[in-house]
């Protein structure tokens, strides 16, 4: 990691209140810490912890389940046992699934005050929250805003969102709670930015920050990435998720990405590659593509180059750790660099994953 470019992101950086979520410290100068949400029927108690098990590995440290009925609220407990990182049960609208899923020990809950219903209702589960130290996630989404606020301003614009969040913030403060972190999110990337924007001027509550419904990898992840790197590169956020259709482990190694690419933090080998060019005599893609397999499940915070000329590729990659570019039938191994040795080009990958070792 670029040491000093942390640093100036860690003085951007917007200090907000400090929440706990199972052990994880949200805001303030904690790291931001990387989310996800499992697609698989909660219900279905040993797919969910497999999916769960799956995104441990791959560096998810929050994880959302999705709560749509009393039979998955009843699961949670289950799950909740046999997994490593705190569990957000993901309610709307009923305030019977929230409380079967404090009572089943979960660290976390994500509702809309507004839409529990009664003020009794809302006042049951932020009691329950309150007696167990769980915080709430107060989850506005540009789709589903409340009717007077969507009639007020027509469309789902920034200050819309905002509104909704202030409105759920102030339910929630009156009734003496203020263990919250927020969300205001929507599918387009400016609205999403702005509204952002808005609140953190206002509110100094934690952040959770993503891009809603962004579509497949191939578009979500430029959305995510677009989005979501104005706002941290602002200061803005304190929990990720990056929403793709998509399997989540997918979700993780994005917002990573993102994160490592602003300085933020770094998960894994950060890759560097060359995008080819009339001088490169190698099948370059898939060299790439064997090394990215190769070291996918590798976590050292290192940058590895693989390059497609010898003549520029070590002076192009001079601040990787370790790196290759190959020739006409051969190529170079470099580190920082210095080219260390010269081998034939089947020899590249082996030679790469012997010197990785080293480090």
């Amino acid at each position: 990691m670029n040491i000093l470019r942390a640093l100036v992101n860690m003085k951007k950086r917007k200090k907000t209140k400090i929440i706990n979520v199972g052990g994880v410290k949200i805001g303030g100068n904690n790291p931001i810490a990387v989310q996800s949400m499992t697609k698989t029927d909660t219900a279905d108690v040993k797919s969910t912890i497999r999916q769960i098990h799956s995104l441990e590995k791959s560096g998810c440290e929050i994880i959302r389940v999705a709560v749509p009925d009393m039979k998955a609220a009843e699961a949670l407990g289950s799950i909740k046992k046999r997994i490593n990182i705190p569990l957000i049960a993901d309610i709307h609208f009923d305030w019977r699934l929230a409380l079967e899923a404090v009572k089943q020990g979960v660290d976390g809950l994500r509702i809309n005050p507004g839409n529990i219903g009664a003020k009794w209702k809302i006042k049951e589960v932020v009691s329950a929250a309150k007696d167990n130290g769980l915080p709430i996630r107060v989850g506005v989404n540009a789709g589903s805003l409340e009717k007077d606020i969507l009639n007020k301003y027509k469309h789902p614009v920034p200050e819309a969102l905002v509104e909704s969040a202030g409105r759920n913030i102030d339910i929630l403060e009156n009734i003496g709670f203020k263990s919250i972190k927020v969300s205001l999110k929507a599918s387009d990337v400016s609205t999403t930015v702005d509204a952002y924007r808005l609140f953190s001027k206002k509110y100094r509550y934690p952040l959770h920050i993503g891009i809603s419904e962004a579509g497949p990898p191939s578009q979500g992840i430029i959305k995510s990435s677009v989005g979501l790197g104005i706002l941290l590169d602002e200061g803005i956020g304190d929990t990720i998720r990056v929403s793709l259709t998509s399997e989540p482990e997918e979700e993780v190694r994005v917002a990573y990405t993102i994160l490592g690419s602003l300085g933020l933090r770094q998960r894994g080998i950060n890759i560097i590659s060359c995008p080819t060019c009339g001088r490169t005599k190698i099948n370059l893609k898939e060299l790439v593509k064997k090394v990215e397999q190769h070291i996918k499940n590798i976590n050292k915070p290192i940058t590895v180059a693989v390059m497609g000329c010898v003549v520029n590729g070590p002076g192009e990659a001079r601040e990787a750790d370790i790196g290759i570019a190959g020739g006409k039938g051969r190529g170079i191994i470099f580190r920082k660099g210095e080219i260390i040795k010269s081998v034939k080009e089947e020899e590249l990958l082996d030679c790469l994953i012997e010197e990785l070792c080293k480090i």
